[in-house]
């Protein structure tokens, strides 16, 4: 429960953007750049809040597109189908996600507007997909929780000192997250070699654009950040774009469902260009 399970009224767990917990690591791609560490520290501090309030409500417009998309998953399904009960459930664990989400990002004080237009206009072919062609529905739902799913685990495992507040919503996101990215994974292990070639070639020719494009927005900052602090675009390219330890960090992240598309044969001659051409493939063991 998003109000009963999170101390939101709990002196400790109250946000200050001052609070050094929130600023970034040196082993952070951005807070590793000496212009970042050159920033004072309240500029250091709200530029680690900024970012966990962004990637909270890019989160909370993820799970609206995939409560939409499972409840049309759902739709279709025939009487006595196990899957209907599952998509339920996760319907009302990511509502309560949502709500988490909104209420840091409401009390982090940023009005963030999270995905642009053109992404959101995009995120209805995602609904329509769930019904229509449901494994590329899952691919998108693996592309969007995986990496910041990885994010989450490695902030919790760096021991380094974590607020309160945005520790106790990873713990609660990662443990229930596991069960929906299994059943996303063994959903694809059943149905795509059941599908035709053509359905195969088309997730084959989606799987590397969409993961592609979700590792981005969860594991870089926004237009807004880097237009609020003024982060410079050699900055930016020095942090992300040309810098080989973002690259393994977005590899890692992309790791389970890279290795689960070969498996299922979607990772081809042809469409590991794709995957190559995006700065996401590696070969898999």
């Amino acid at each position: 429960d998003a109000y009963a399970d999170v101390p939101w009224d709990d002196p400790d767990h109250r946000i200050d953007p001052d609070d050094p917990r929130f600023e970034l690591s040196a082993d952070d791609v951005l807070g590793g750049t000496a212009w970042y560490r050159a920033q004072p520290a309240g500029v250091r501090t709200r530029i680690g809040l900024h970012l966990y309030a962004t990637f909270m409500k890019i989160g909370t417009q993820f799970e609206n597109v995939l409560q939409r998309g499972l409840l049309e998953f759902a739709l279709r399904l025939p009487n006595g189908a196990p899957e209907f009960r599952y998509a339920y459930h996760e319907c009302i664990e990511e509502g309560q996600h949502s709500l988490m989400f909104q209420e840091f990002v409401n009390r982090a004080g940023f009005d963030i507007p999270g995905l642009a237009w053109w992404q959101r206009i995009g995120s209805r072919r995602v609904v329509l997909d769930a019904r229509d062609f449901p494994a590329l529905f899952f691919i998108f739902v693996l592309g969007g929780e995986d990496p910041i799913d990885h994010v989450q685990r490695t902030v919790l495992r760096s021991g380094r000192p974590i607020h309160p507040l945005l520790k106790r919503i990873m713990q609660i996101h990662v443990t229930e997250e596991a069960r929906h990215l299994c059943f996303a994974r063994h959903y694809l292990k059943t149905t795509v070699p059941r599908l035709g070639r053509a359905k195969k070639d088309a997730l084959a020719f989606a799987a590397p654009l969409i993961l592609g494009q979700m590792a981005r927005l969860m594991m870089r900052p926004s237009a807004q950040i880097i237009r609020t602090y003024g982060i410079p675009k050699d900055v930016v390219a020095e942090a992300y774009t040309n810098n080989p330890r973002h690259r393994e960090n977005t590899l890692v992240a992309l790791d389970k469902v890279r290795a689960l598309c070969c498996e299922l044969g979607l990772v081809t001659t042809w469409s590991r260009r794709l995957w190559q051409a995006g700065g996401i493939w590696a070969a898999v063991s």
